[in-house]
Formats: C-alpha cells, sequence, structure tokens
C-alpha cells in the first residue's frame, strides 16, 4: 500500500481548516485544539470507571460478521467500570462502539464544548470508542458518508484512511460498509491481496488531546497502540452524490442485507466474501 503521513497542524483558524482541509476534502491532525475544556485534563479511563461506571456498556471484537448477528448488534456488554479494569490489567479485543453519550452520561458533556470548524455540527450524536491494547477495527466507512472530527484521549493509536476512489483497490464487500475482514491492514500480506499494491492512503498515529479530521466516506481502520478512548462529533456530508449513498444505505441497502442473511443465512455472508475477491481482481486484469 501507499500510505503518506496525515498533515499534522498545531492549531489551526477556521479559515484555514474550510481552505486547506475541508474543501479539497483532505484528512488532518489537530494537536492543540481543545485545551481549554474541561475533558483535555479530565478524561481518562479512571475518570471514565469513575463517572459512568454502574453503566452497562456493549462491546464488540474481531470476530467475522455472522449471517445470525444483527446491524452493529454487540457480542458481549459489561459495567463500564469492568471494563476498564480489564483494559488496565490486560490487552483485550473488545471495544466500544458508537456509544452515546448524552443518552447514558448526560453529565459529559459539560466537559466539552462544540467546536466551530466552520461547518454545522450535529450535537445530538456525539459518540465515545474505547478500545484496548492493540485491538482494531475493521476497515470501514460510515454508513451516513459523514465528515467526522475524531477527539483521541488516553493513549495512543494509529489510524489507516483511504478516499472512496479506492474502493476498488481495498476488496469491498458487496452491500456492506467493509471489506473483506481477514486483511490485516496493519500488516498486509501483498501476495494474497495483491489489489492493495495500488491503493493509495493516508496513515497517523493519535494521541491524547489531538483530533483527526476524517472527510465524508472515508475508510478508517484504527489500531490502539495502547488503551485509550476517543469521541467522534460528526457534520453532513456536503457532496450530493455522497448524501445519495448515504440515503440509500440507511433506507435500502442496510435493510436489504438484513434480509438475505434472513433468507439465504450464512452463504449470504460467504458469498459476498467470495464476490470481494472476484470483483476486486477482475476489475484489474487480476487472476
Amino acid at each position: 500500500m501507499h500510505l503518506e503521513s496525515i498533515d499534522r497542524v498545531g492549531t489551526i483558524s477556521k479559515e484555514d481548516f474550510l481552505q486547506n482541509y475541508f474543501k479539497p476534502q483532505k484528512p488532518v491532525i489537530i494537536e492543540r485544539f481543545i485545551e481549554e475544556w474541561p475533558a483535555f485534563t479530565k478524561w481518562n479511563l479512571d475518570y471514565m470507571a469513575e463517572i459512568a461506571g454502574d453503566v452497562m456498556v456493549p462491546l464488540y471484537d474481531d470476530r467475522p460478521v455472522r449471517h445470525d448477528e444483527g446491524f452493529n448488534q454487540a457480542h458481549a456488554r459489561m459495567k463500564m467500570r469492568d471494563y476498564i479494569d480489564l483494559l488496565k490489567k490486560e490487552p483485550t479485543r473488545y471495544r466500544i462502539f458508537l456509544w452515546n453519550i448524552l443518552k447514558e452520561v448526560p453529565q459529559l458533556q459539560q466537559d466539552f464544548t462544540y467546536p466551530d470548524f466552520g461547518v454545522k455540527l450535529m450535537k445530538g450524536l456525539p459518540m465515545l470508542f474505547f478500545g484496548g491494547e492493540n485491538s482494531h477495527t475493521f476497515m470501514h466507512y460510515d454508513i451516513d458518508l459523514a465528515n467526522i472530527f475524531h477527539f483521541h484521549f488516553h493513549g495512543k493509536k494509529r489510524c489507516i484512511l483511504f478516499d472512496q476512489r479506492q474502493n476498488k483497490y481495498l476488496y469491498k464487500i458487496p452491500h456492506s460498509l467493509i471489506v473483506r475482514e481477514d486483511i490485516n491492514f496493519s500488516n498486509p500480506d501483498l501476495d494474497k491481496w495483491p489489489a492493495l499494491k495500488h491503493a493509495r492512503g493516508f496513515v497517523g498515529e493519535l494521541e491524547h488531546g489531538e483530533v483527526l479530521y476524517m472527510p465524508e466516506g472515508f475508510w478508517h481502520h484504527m489500531h490502539y497502540l495502547s488503551p485509550g478512548f476517543s469521541m467522534s462529533l460528526r457534520a453532513l456530508a456536503r457532496n450530493p452524490k455522497n448524501l445519495g449513498r448515504a440515503v440509500y444505505n440507511i433506507f435500502v441497502m442496510r435493510h436489504y442485507d438484513n434480509l438475505m442473511r434472513r433468507m439465504k443465512g450464512q452463504a449470504w455472508i460467504d458469498s459476498k466474501n467470495e464476490r470481494a475477491v472476484q470483483r476486486t481482481h477482475e476489475n484489474l486484469g487480476l487472476r
């Protein structure tokens, strides 16, 4: 794969962000943007255990998608304090995914403000993501193809990004938002997945207090190098094509895929995995 480093800036004005990153749809890491937030000094694993310790949280791991699991169905549940104890004790594959802090722990909203990047943020959807050392997400893009501002806390993680123009190289699963789950994007086997040699993307590491801007529809793979968590704020896609795809994903694709899972079972999942390889290699003239 051809991965260039994500641009890094210390601070940035609204005007510079819009001109240099939002309009050209280019990712950037902002190193010093939230130092005035109470969250900057307060948000760590111990604080989350203290303020949300009794809350039951949904946990996800990196097991392959199965036909009998619903869309974003959790693999386990645990009290937040027990999960954080696990994170601090040993590496674990369990992650928290799309945890709405407004709904579960409203007082956490007192620790941050909605920043003015020059785009309208959806204020009802601040989401938290937690992961243990060496856990990772599958390469995926978000169903609404939103612009995402990803604020990282406690620890370090590596982010690999691709834009939608790279779809033909990534072994994208049909009727889905993910690629082949057996690809290790941290160390891909290019003999097994030769199309990845043509993929061009971005890579960067996030530490406490840094913000990653991911343009609309960008594929992302998150690898937690140490236990930590992040919060995402999002803004609707501006590109009419991406807005149309978001509507299709939410109201058509997701329901069609669930219907086919019920009708064909695991054979549907297996056939999609096979087609991902077949289509990718055929498009590139590979055998």
